[in-house]
């Protein structure tokens, strides 16, 4: 009896210094803004020109008019317009809070007010 509970508290001892699996990143549901998103068969994602966070948003938006064909499967929109982003944009799209974007329309409001500022400072040619 005594040799098992040496084994078990050694076995506990490695589980704590090796973090026991209990990764952050263990549960993959919770690494997704959108759960159960349908990918329809022979699905090919569109070459996007890639969104840094240095221009205009509405204008991006504009350019993933390649996904019109999926415009009425708004979880297969969110989970791809990922694909559209790098840099600082795919952070800000990785960091969105799955609770709190429950539409394409969500997804895009909160895209449009985090990068508005790039729109808000371009100059007009009454500026120039």
């Amino acid at each position: 009896m005594v040799e098992r509970e040496k084994f078990d508290h050694i076995e506990e001892r490695l589980r704590v210094i090796e973090g026991g699996g209990n990764y952050a990143f263990a549960d993959m549901a919770k690494l997704c803004l959108v759960l159960d998103v349908v990918i329809p068969p022979k699905f090919k994602v569109p070459d996007f020109d890639k969104y840094k966070g240095t221009n205009c948003p509405k204008n991006h938006l504009k350019m993933c008019r390649k996904m019109g064909a999926y415009v009425k499967d708004e979880k297969l929109l969110m989970h791809f317009f990922q694909e559209s982003l790098t840099g600082a944009a795919v952070t800000w799209y990785t960091n969105q809070e799955p609770s709190r974007v429950h539409s394409w329309k969500d997804l895009m409001v909160a895209f449009i007010r985090q990068y508005q500022y790039n729109s808000d400072m371009a100059l007009d040619i009454m500026q120039l």
